[in-house]
């Protein structure tokens, strides 16, 4: 797989967390036509950051990329101190996936610095893909204002309209850095949610993730071994079988945005209390006492991923990485 360099492709720079579903986008991302990866930020969060940083490495040698530039971003969010999902990504951030070493190396500047330059050199506006806390694009957004002008929309996978999984209300990625994430909805650039909603809906059949691992391809093999990461989905039950495509459904929406139902929302991200860390998702259709008597405070419009045909990013994902055959007609 290598990365598009046709005119018509999108220009897009990763910032990810590099676990297990960021890996399946990063492959996605490369082996698409429509895409092209400029370069990719990594930030602590489902792993630490040197093993983000080393994870993403390992997946460009696993797609047999040429040179992108990977750099470290923030250790940390902006204010808390790092947790990890260690409990859902393992140790490594790959589950039990295990890859060789590489002789990638990653570039000696921040990814901050990265991205400016990267989005400075585009001839064309830049897609912000943000795959964790949103810790380095609001850094960015502060360092360098200036970026704003040449950056098409920042799409993030992150939130939730309904339940969360880092609290009951919250997603891990905005609740791992809630201020980052305010930050990036306040930034003036246009952004996409894909959030938890849709995230927990596209998955692939376990009988095809096996078939996966058993393949003689290397990126089948990896694949089929990052969909068959289980995890304990509660105190006291075996982990079990999800085959979430999870991240990768971000850039499913990028070049097939047919295949969900979306609509322009006014988004908050909530900063205090229990509900630290919930995107608060307004889809009323007429105001209410709060509107009509000022006491709603500032909201950003964002557009809002609602729901997702399963089956069509379930296929788009296969097909991509040339592992469509695996799925039943």
């Amino acid at each position: 797989m290598t990365p598009s360099t046709a005119p018509e492709a999108i220009p897009v720079i990763l910032d990810v967390d590099t676990g297990v579903d960021d890996a399946m986008a990063i492959l996605f991302a490369l082996a698409h036509p429509g895409i092209n990866v400029l370069g990719i930020s990594c930030v602590a969060g489902n792993a630490s950051l040197e093993r983000v940083v080393e994870n993403t490495l390992r997946i460009l040698d696993v797609a047999e990329a040429p040179h992108i530039p990977v750099a470290a971003g923030a250790r940390r969010p902006l204010l808390e101190p790092p947790r990890s999902a260690a409990h859902v990504h393992g140790e490594s951030g790959l589950g039990t996936l295990q890859l060789p070493p590489t002789d990638r190396k990653a570039e000696p500047i921040s990814s901050i610095d990265l991205m400016h330059r990267l989005i400075q050199a585009s001839p064309h506006p830049v897609t912000l893909i943000g795959l964790a806390p949103q810790t380095n694009l609001a850094l960015l957004l502060r360092q360098y204002p200036d970026v704003v002008d040449n950056i098409e929309r920042i799409v993030f996978m992150g939130g939730s309209t309904t339940v969360g999984n880092a609290t009951a209300v919250a997603e891990f990625n905005v609740w791992h850095d809630p201020e980052a994430a305010a930050i990036v909805l306040d930034s003036g650039v246009p952004t996409f949610m894909y959030g938890l909603d849709v995230f927990n809906q596209v998955s692939i059949p376990e009988r095809v993730a096996l078939a996966l691992v058993q393949s003689d391809s290397t990126v089948a093999h990896v694949v089929g071994q990052l969909l068959n990461n289980r995890i304990a989905l509660g105190s006291g039950r075996n982990a079990e079988y999800t085959g979430l495509i999870g991240d990768a459904g971000a850039l499913c929406a990028l070049v097939d945005p047919r295949g969900l139902t979306t609509r322009m929302l006014p988004l908050r991200v909530q900063l205090s209390g229990y509900g630290r860390g919930q995107t608060l998702v307004d889809k009323r259709t007429h105001p209410g006492e709060d509107i009509m008597h000022g006491l709603a405070g500032e909201w950003e419009a964002a557009e809002v991923a609602l729901d997702v045909d399963v089956d069509r990013y379930a296929r788009l994902f296969l097909d991509t990485l040339g592992l469509g055959s695996a799925l039943p007609a």
